[in-house]
């Protein structure tokens, strides 16, 4: 994480105040309400978003880090969430990872992770316990997908020491199988991603690691005169491989690293997608680094990836220096074609808006969406592109939050939490693509937090994308989508059958009147996080939905075209049916 070191040049920003909270109130620029908006009108009256208590959710779990004056890195970094359908009845039910006993950690009573199931009015229920899902050490994120195919979504927990695997049995209940499977991934662990890298029809398991850390390697950081340390810099500590599993089709699986490539490359991991950067049908990886390059795997086929973050230009900044990369997504903003990329940096690096050249080169276009300017000061973690406001162009929400708690004593303007960010796609070109929306979505934009994951769904199946929040050393925030009410859409669940179950990498082109949009299914992105596996098309105030067609991903590779279908409602369109099933709710 770069030092805070450019204070001049934060006097030239505008909109910039430094001294205090200078991220609060006033002194932040993207928290002021467009001077254009109508006195009682319903953009002033209506938040976009709005912020569930626990007291209605029944969520009363909260995430504990376990800080110490050691400062032992780990502890500022969780947690992750997750939307999932645990139990296949058509709801989006909850999971949330926590901290636990590790080497320098030994909570009493013990800590556990939870499993929420969604009660379908607004409430959930804890079944942690039942469903045999409590975690066992130092968690940190988790990934969902259907690795065996069998229709139940299973559970990868990443943690600090050793992960786990959690088999969906079908019955409210997951066993661990991770000895048995293969997939254990010692040492420090972070953001992972189910996809199926060589297109065999079965998803493969990508893991993040973060930096070479124990006990016993903690460093001190701080004013060796008085004493008083912070949380080091990761820049400290030595970087590790990435892990790379191959799904052998039986429950187990066999690591790749070496062979693939991965592992020749020492990175200090964060967020991960999986996307197609070059239309080769090929599933590609981005990967945010703290401190040294970002990495892109560009999948060459036959088990193999190379790394060309660097001649693609994402690798470092204009000035050719590593940023601090967290949260990560992919997809194709601007509706050229082409899959662009995000990556969210530490304060005083600017976040990062890849748009694709398309020839496996990047161009930052953060400088001129007017992203730039808004981030400086920010340090970004779980983030999504999704249509908030079902009008068919995909936005950008972002949770933010310093790494380190004692952050403002050093530096005054930066505080320790931060609000989350709301930028609308305007469907302009990528100079224009988004409006940044904060200051009119609602109070919760104007709430700091100590935000890390961030996960997408449908939670109430309204039609309109809700967001779950974690939150370091505190409790989850759930937020309700209230702007996407006046919009029509099409909710989409994808069964593959010679493709992987989940669809992953499946592209989605619909039509409605004049609105022509196409979407593509990436694997993972944010941090730490898995989200809901449905796609919610929006077409805005038109009132019908002439079709949609699926390109599935290989070995499949069929193209099929659905329509008839009833608008404001999930559907689910299963490979080679050629019509849409389940009428969903």
């Amino acid at each position: 994480m770069n030092p805070y070191s450019r204070r001049s040049f934060l006097r030239t920003l505008p909109g910039i105040v430094l001294g205090g909270n200078a991220l609060v109130g006033a002194s932040f620029p993207f928290l002021a309400k467009p001077t254009n908006l109508a006195k009682g009108s319903s953009a002033e009256k209506q938040p976009f978003f709005v912020s569930i208590p626990s007291s209605s959710s029944r969520i009363t779990w909260r995430h504990t880090s376990g800080r110490s004056r050691a400062s032992y890195l780990p502890e500022t970094t969780g947690a992750g969430c997750a939307f999932l359908d645990y139990d296949n009845d058509g709801w989006m039910d909850i999971y949330l990872a926590n901290s636990g006993k590790c080497d320098f950690f030994d909570p009493s009573p013990p800590l556990r992770n939870a499993l929420y199931k969604n009660n379908r009015d607004g409430t959930f229920t804890d079944v942690t316990e039942k469903a045999g899902v409590r975690g066992g050490g130092y968690g940190m994120g988790v990934a969902v997908g259907d690795y065996d195919g069998d229709g139940l979504p299973d559970l990868y927990v990443t943690q600090y020491g050793r992960s786990i695997l959690y088999h969906n049995e079908g019955n409210g209940k997951f066993v661990d199988v991770t000895e048995n499977a293969g997939v254990a991934a010692p040492g420090w662990s972070s953001s992972a991603v189910w996809f199926d890298y060589d297109n065999d029809g079965r998803l493969d398991l990508f893991v993040c690691r973060f930096v070479d850390f124990s006990k016993e390697k903690n460093l001190f950081c701080g004013d060796p005169v008085t004493g008083e340390g912070h949380y080091c810099i990761p820049r400290v500590y030595t970087p590790m491989p990435s892990w790379l599993f191959h799904n052998n089709g039986d429950g187990t699986f066999t690591d790749v690293s070496k062979e693939s490539g991965i592992a020749e490359h020492l990175g200090k991991a964060w967020g991960a997608v999986a996307t197609d950067i070059n239309n080769d049908g090929r599933m590609d990886l981005f990967v945010a680094n703290d401190t040294v390059a970002n990495f892109l795997f560009a999948n060459r086929g036959h088990g193999k990836f190379e790394e060309i973050g660097l001649e693609s230009g994402v690798a470092y900044d204009e000035g050719g220096r590593p940023r601090s990369g967290m949260g990560v997504d992919s997809a194709d903003y601007d509706q050229d074609g082409w899959m662009d990329l995000f990556v969210a940096n530490i304060d005083h690096e600017k976040y990062s808006l890849y748009h694709n050249n398309h020839d496996e080169s990047f161009k930052d276009e953060a400088a001129a969406t007017g992203i730039g300017v808004v981030t400086f000061l920010m340090s970004g973690w779980g983030l999504k592109f999704f249509d908030f406001d079902n009008d068919g162009n995909l936005d950008l929400f972002i949770a933010n939050g310093h790494p380190d708690d004692t952050v403002q004593q050093r530096f005054k303007e930066i505080p320790y939490e931060m609000p989350p960010l709301l930028f609308r796609n305007t469907g302009g070109n990528f100079e224009h693509a988004f409006e940044n929306v904060s200051g009119i979505a609602g109070p919760v934009f104007e709430q700091p937090l100590a935000a890390r994951g961030m996960a997408i769904g449908d939670f109430d199946n309204d039609g309109a994308t809700d967001v779950l929040v974690s939150v370091n050393n505190g409790a989850p925030v759930l937020l309700r989508n209230l702007a996407a009410g006046g919009n029509h859409w099409l909710g989409i669940h994808l069964t593959g059958k010679r493709a992987n179950r989940d669809a992953v990498g499946a592209q989605v082109t619909y039509q409605a009147g004049d609105l022509r949009r196409t979407r593509f299914k990436v694997a993972g992105g944010s941090y730490l996080s898995s989200h809901d596996p449905r796609m919610l098309l929006g077409i805005g105030s038109r009132t019908q939905m002439d079709w949609v067609e699926v390109k599935w991903p290989e070995p499949s590779g069929l193209v099929e075209r659905f329509s008839d279908f009833p608008l404001d409602r999930y559907v689910t369109l299963e490979e080679g049916s050629g019509k849409a099933v389940g009428k969903g709710h």
